[in-house]
């Protein structure tokens, strides 16, 4: 009983571990994507400011957006956002990443 309970422990703090590091390699990707992606008009950091007037800084995202809601938006390729926005469609690994990234800097 006391060595299931120990193993169990053991495995349940690896599982935890495992999970963290996951995600901070999603997150990690995340802003690796966000840097290529959208960082030439998005503030896309904690404390930066956006180049472009109408591009919102990421961290205030979730004012305007549930953040799990821009997954369809990069799903189906996002052609709009400020006027002179690239497209940019991203492949579902891309979207949990940007999304772990956008969600880690979001102002409280």
């Amino acid at each position: 009983m006391i060595k299931t309970l120990v193993t169990t422990s053991v495995f349940s703090a690896l599982i935890s571990l495992a999970s963290a590091a996951y995600a901070d390699e999603q997150i990690d990707y995340g802003k690796k994507i966000v840097e290529t992606n959208c960082s030439g008009c998005h503030a896309i950091g904690t404390d930066d400011k956006s180049t472009h007037k109408d591009a919102p800084p990421f961290r205030t995202l979730s004012k305007r957006y549930p953040i799990d809601a821009l997954a369809e938006a990069f799903a189906e390729g996002i052609y709009a956002g400020h006027p002179d926005m690239p497209e940019f469609e991203a492949s579902p690994e891309q979207i949990d990443a940007i999304l772990a990234y956008m969600s880690s800097i979001q102002q409280k």
